[in-house]
């Protein structure tokens, strides 16, 4: 259980990463809850009608985002201005004083559903058997084995699984991981206290055998994990024997990954193995357009064909070059991004690879040199906002400029995991699409490094 308002500051925390410090104060910092009805509906007010209308008007989707961040994805929100919030305390009482909530985050990000994904030649047979699982779990296709390489929509199939047993069979027991929060979990049920230590690994494994669905994300990071496959093993018979659906994504097939244990192999191997190969021309061009749809970019069929044939392996690169044409428009106030600013998007791609000689030790030197922070606070365990941010822009300019392995990257700064340098990465890419300042910051580094 948690106290409403610090949930609601937490809202407001993100909020203010993502506008502007005057929008911040004069929008955001006066509104209050006035209350939280059955978990669901989030009632908030304003100092004044013209504040509502701001809100709504320019800054609703700023709202809607941070509160599903914090609450979860079935948040609603509605905004009251001074006379309705008085008017709904007159019928209904004063209710937001110390309350208590209860949050069950739903794990699953509900942009990627089966509706979103675009099938074509390359995942046609992928996403039959991704559907049949969804529709029949432990019944076909156990364990469901999936493979292919970085953005080709192997996470998008697993919360497309999860979504879809959320919406129709909401009673399974369903658990969503990465193979790196697995191990995690397991080293944390060993590293308990000797007094506990056999109560921690009893609820570990009540954690993972008492499921109806298991998804792992990335198994090949189990490789060299002698103990972790160990666990892994019973946990996967536990499951299996029982007849509960076990759901697996890889980056190679089971006989490609190193070190693995001979009996974990013949699991895996036991149910059925799909590959996702990279998408043809045409289902790149579809999954464009269906960009533009979710997104609501405007962006003629000219710049959508360019960006189409010039990335032809990776969906979230391609995705992200699309944005990248979108936002390019919009500095300009065009109303539709045309060919022309596909290909200025381009050109600042080539202009970027052309600095090869760049490397990360580069990058994480003129970083801490634009925040006046030094190497150690950097790659320490620093957590303050004045740390944190810079760390994360460090993070996503050496994903951008250099082809390193995101565990290498996490070594780097201080041992930390690959899931944490991912949501460093997509966090500072997200902002870019919003926050003027990060694109300034971003932008001036990027000059830096170039001498530019």
């Amino acid at each position: 259980m948690q106290d409403l308002s610090s949930l609601w500051q937490a809202v407001l925390d993100k909020i203010e990463l993502t506008v502007s410090n005057v929008s911040f104060v004069m929008w955001f910092k006066p509104l209050k809850i006035v209350d939280f009805v059955d978990n669901k509906k989030l009632i908030v007010a304003t100092n004044s009608t013209s504040a509502k209308n701001q809100i709504l008007r320019n800054y609703f989707e700023h709202l809607s985002k941070a509160a599903k961040d914090i609450f979860g994805d079935n948040i609603e929100i509605e905004v009251f201005d001074q006379n309705e919030e008085i008017e709904y305390i007159k019928v209904n009482g004063e209710k937001s004083k110390e309350k208590e909530v209860e949050i069950t985050k739903n794990p699953f990000n509900s942009k990627y559903t089966f509706d979103n994904f675009v099938v074509g030649k390359s995942n046609q047979f992928v996403y039959a058997a991704a559907r049949a699982v969804a529709e029949h779990p432990g019944e076909k296709f156990n364990p469901l084995f999936i493979y292919g390489g970085v953005g080709l929509g192997k996470t998008h199939l697993l919360h497309a699984i999860g979504n879809y047993l959320k919406d129709y069979n909401s009673n399974l027991k369903v658990k969503y991981v990465t193979c790196e929060q697995f191990a995690n979990d397991y080293i944390e049920s060993l590293g308990s206290n000797s007094n506990n230590k056999n109560k921690e690994i009893l609820e570990f494994r009540t954690k993972y055998r008492n499921l109806d669905v298991l998804m792992v994300d990335d198994i090949q990071f189990i490789s060299k994990k002698t103990s972790t496959q160990e666990e892994f093993f019973h946990t996967f018979n536990e499951l299996y024997q029982n007849n509960k659906q076990i759901i697996i994504t890889s980056d190679r097939p089971p006989k490609d990954i190193e070190t693995l244990a001979e009996r974990l192999r013949s699991r895996f191997t036991s149910g059925l193995i799909q590959d996702i190969q990279s998408p043809d021309l045409e289902t790149r061009i579809a999954i464009l357009r269906k960009k533009c749809t979710l997104e609501k970019y405007s962006i003629d069929d000219e710049a959508i064909y360019y960006v189409a044939e010039r990335i032809n392996t990776n969906i979230r690169e391609l995705e992200g070059m699309l944005s990248k044409v979108y936002f390019l428009a919009t500095l300009s106030n065009k109303q539709v991004a045309t060919k022309e600013d596909a290909m200025e998007a381009f050109s600042g791609q080539q202009e970027e690879e052309k600095n090869e000689g760049i490397s990360a030790d580069d990058i994480i030197d003129t970083v801490c040199k634009y925040f006046d922070i030094t190497r150690q606070d950097i790659v320490g365990k620093k957590k303050s906002k004045e740390v944190v941010e810079p760390r994360m822009i460090a993070v996503y300019l050496i994903c951008e400029y250099l082809e390193i392995p995101l565990i290498s990257i996490g070594k780097m700064f201080g041992g930390r995991d690959y899931t944490t340098i991912i949501h460093s990465r997509d966090k500072i890419t997200d902002e870019l699409k919003t926050s003027h300042k990060i694109q300034s910051i971003v932008s001036d580094i990027k000059k830096m490094l170039i001498g530019g």
